[in-house]
């Protein structure tokens, strides 16, 4: 014991205590102190791992590799998605094309930010869709060259699944009303069937899971997409362009 533990065993013993029972409760006292203090270091390890998950992803990911590309992509469709909004006065094609633009916008800033959490930089030199080199369906099929969102960088030039060229899009904007309703539908169906495939790329492919449960909800919610485009090309008496994910064996 020291000298604090030997002047509580004295008092103690002045007031009828044992010296070696008050010695065995101050052990005690300090053995569950030490427990505790154990626990919650351990609890805060976990934690902390669980929250790092897997590991930081590296430039050359594919997570970071998704993260850039589908901000890429995003921004095409938020464009066109304006464009529509301001040619047409159709209530459905209006409040689809406001939807694409608030849930695409928010998700490009989520995949920005993760980014920026991992230290990585927002735009890079890597081919787009380097990322899933030798391991999805992309080959070429269903890709167009695609048109560099407004403030973007030149490497958006390149090409991506499902991506309109910079000739559509100048279609796109030039066209109103019904025209301009069609040709977005068009268009945003094989944009979406490009998200499709690109975010079953992350889920085979990437490892953090905020990105896997993102690439998830993209794979669902672009296919509901897709499925009431259709429904809308039809009530306007056209068809859908041929499918890159058919074209593709997906």
């Amino acid at each position: 014991m020291d000298r604090e533990d030997e002047a509580a065993a004295g008092e103690s013993t002045r007031n009828g205590s044992s010296p070696g029972s008050l010695a065995a409760m101050i052990r005690q006292k300090r053995t569950l102190f030490f427990a505790a203090g154990t626990v919650f270091l351990v609890a805060g390890l976990v934690l902390f791992l669980v929250l790092r998950g897997p590991g930081t992803p590296g430039d050359a990911s594919a997570d970071a590799g998704f993260a850039r590309d589908m901000a890429v992509h995003h921004a095409q469709a938020v464009e066109m998605s304006f464009i529509v909004r301001d040619a047409s006065t159709d209530p459905k094609i209006r409040t689809l094309a406001y939807d694409i633009i608030v849930t695409q916008s928010a998700q490009r800033g989520m995949f920005m930010g993760w980014l920026q959490q991992w230290g990585l930089d927002q735009a890079t030199t890597r081919p787009p869709m380097a990322w899933m080199a030798g391991h999805g369906s992309h080959g070429g099929g269903g890709r167009q060259p695609a048109s560099p969102p407004p403030g973007s960088g030149p490497d958006v030039s390149s090409v991506m699944p499902g991506m309109a060229s910079a000739e559509e899009m100048e279609r796109l904007k030039a066209a109103k009303g019904r025209d301009a309703e069609i040709l977005f539908l068009q268009l945003m169906i094989r944009h979406h069937e490009g998200g499709v495939d690109m975010a079953r790329g992350a889920l085979r492919l990437a490892e953090r899971p905020e990105v896997r449960t993102m690439a998830r909800h993209i794979v669902s919610s672009q296919n509901s997409e897709i499925d009431l485009m259709t429904e809308l090309l039809k009530e306007r008496g056209a068809e859908r362009l041929p499918s890159i994910l058919q074209e593709q064996g997906s």
